[in-house]
């Protein structure tokens, strides 16, 4: 299988390029440099030239907070790169992933959202995102959109790692204990993808590590998991806060855990528990 990875220098991105190659699928990587996703006729021209049976689009403005100024740049590249490689892809005749986020719903809920659920995005990079789904759904005939949350993996910057320096560094930690959602490791999603895409289970996926936590919580695991699989000495104590006490720019979900309804309907193995994929992701930075 032919398979072309949008923001492929991403965490997820270079996850995916690595297993899509090491299970021997002809794979095009591809970040900024080689495709800018918010100029049309380039995007055409690198995805009609490598001819993909499948398009992974990763490629996203991320910087949640910064969105919230740079409103225009976000939805350049969320939204109108996401329909740039949406046309590029149906034209010919490739499979489309969406990679998409937990920020598309309102963060106010009590139970885990489904993937049909209404959507109602709070900050702009969500809306953005919502925006890129709309524009999949209305210009792609075959097409996956996978929402994930919390995704941390071996490269870029993510929760885990930050935390981790920051307990050998600090004498004292407080993280947020009033925001729920499920930590998603970025091989896990992988594996997920690359079954997926070798179907024609089309339509839109809840995919994230299962089981859910706080940040807090998911704080206090990567720290007892860490001393045991890392032999890391980390003596921050750890204490829970409130959202208040860190405000930012963009409204952060409070409540964000998805219900993977249609991995299940669809006859997918769900993704493993957020701590068993944590203890993966430790073993591999060890």
């Amino acid at each position: 299988m032919r398979v072309l990875v949008t923001g492929s220098a991403g965490q997820l991105g270079h996850d995916l390029v690595l297993l899509l190659k090491k299970q021997g699928h002809e794979v095009m990587g591809c970040d900024r440099q080689e495709m800018d996703i918010t100029d049309l006729e380039r995007t055409k021209v690198v995805v009609g030239t490598f001819a993909p049976d499948v398009v992974i689009h990763c490629a996203a403005h991320t910087a949640v907070d910064i969105a919230e100024t740079e409103i225009q740049s976000a939805y350049l590249v969320n939204a109108t790169g996401s329909r740039n490689v949406a046309i590029s892809a149906e034209r010919i005749g490739a499979k489309l992933v969406y990679i998409s986020t937990d920020y598309v719903f309102d963060g106010l809920g009590m139970k885990p959202y489904h993937e049909y659920d209404n959507t109602d995005p709070q900050s702009i990079y969500g809306k953005s995102k919502r925006a890129g789904e709309i524009l999949v759904q209305s210009l792609s005939s075959q097409y996956f959109i996978v929402r994930t949350s919390w995704v941390y993996g071996k490269y870029g910057n993510n929760f885990v790692k930050t935390i981790l320096k920051q307990g050998q560094e600090k004498p004292f930690l407080q993280v947020v204990n009033d925001q729920k959602g499920s930590p998603t490791y970025t091989v896990d999603l992988a594996r997920f993808l690359l079954e997926l895409i070798q179907t024609e289970k089309y339509g839109i996926y809840h995919a994230s590590n299962s089981g859910f936590c706080t940040w807090y919580e998911f704080a206090q695991a990567i720290f007892e998991e860490a001393e045991d699989i890392l032999g890391l000495n980390i003596t921050a104590i750890l204490e829970p806060c409130s959202t208040e006490k860190y405000p930012r720019p963009a409204p952060r979900p409070r409540y964000s855990v998805m219900e993977h309804l249609f991995i299940n309907t669809n006859g997918f193995l769900d993704l493993r528990h957020w701590r068993e994929g944590l203890r993966d992701f430790l073993r591999e930075l060890k």
